[in-house]
């Protein structure tokens, strides 16, 4: 029989299990978001992420996962900004598209959006290009991504097209494709990393663009 101090005990631990895994789990993809942006996904090891993130390798394992989980948990965890991956859906600045009222506004918040993004999704993404060459869980990863980037994009489209104002020679598929294409991390990293613009001149590039290119 369980006695109420057991109980007690119990219910006392298990916050501070709880509180102790989350700390693993964010050191071991700090260290892999340190080390796969800096010396590259396959050139990292896994007893290296576990020396950095200051655990054992079967703690690592048991935390995150093998190293193609561990990228899958960085690249969700840097499009929503937070500890975990959140369906676009239910992403704050994706509802404030939603209830916009105009098609200049979606692109305004969407915009400003990417651009607060782009410092901590361009590293990543960059990164996992990289071990797609080699890897073939990362290939998938990465095909996976960009399919559904494009599938956002043309729930964006019709989104703009149901708001009024979108250019009536351009299809919702021609919309979805020039976004599409704009809101990469290449495209971010050509102006940001190489050309030196700021994240925000950036949001502001995309804002303007898009509502000349493809609005009325």
């Amino acid at each position: 029989m369980v006695t109420d101090d057991v109980k007690t005990r119990r219910g006392y631990h298990a916050p501070q299990r709880t509180e102790q895994a989350a700390a693993t789990r964010r050191a071991v993809l700090d260290a892999a978001r340190e080390l796969f942006t800096t010396r590259g996904y396959a050139a990292t090891t896994v007893a290296q992420l576990a020396e950095r993130a200051g655990v054992a390798v079967d703690t690592l394992y048991a935390a995150v996962g093998r190293k193609p989980a561990i990228l899958r948990e960085l690249v969700e965890t840097a499009i929503s900004g937070t500890d975990d991956a959140v369906p676009a859906g239910q992403r704050d600045y994706v509802r404030a598209m939603l209830a916009a009222p105009t098609a200049a506004a979606k692109i305004d918040i969407y915009a400003s959006a990417l651009a607060a993004m782009g410092p901590r999704t361009a590293p990543i993404f960059h990164a996992l290009r990289d071990a797609a060459v080699r890897d073939t869980a990362c290939a998938e990863l990465h095909a996976e991504i960009t399919g559904r980037r494009a599938a956002n994009m043309r729930r964006f489209a019709a989104d703009l097209r149901a708001a009024g104002g979108v250019r009536a020679d351009l299809t919702d598929d021609d919309v979805a494709d020039i976004v599409w294409a704009m809101n990469s991390t290449d495209y971010y990293r050509l102006l940001v990393h190489d050309r030196g613009w700021t994240p925000e001149r950036f949001g502001v590039h995309l804002a303007d663009a898009w509502c000349r290119m493809l609005l009325a």
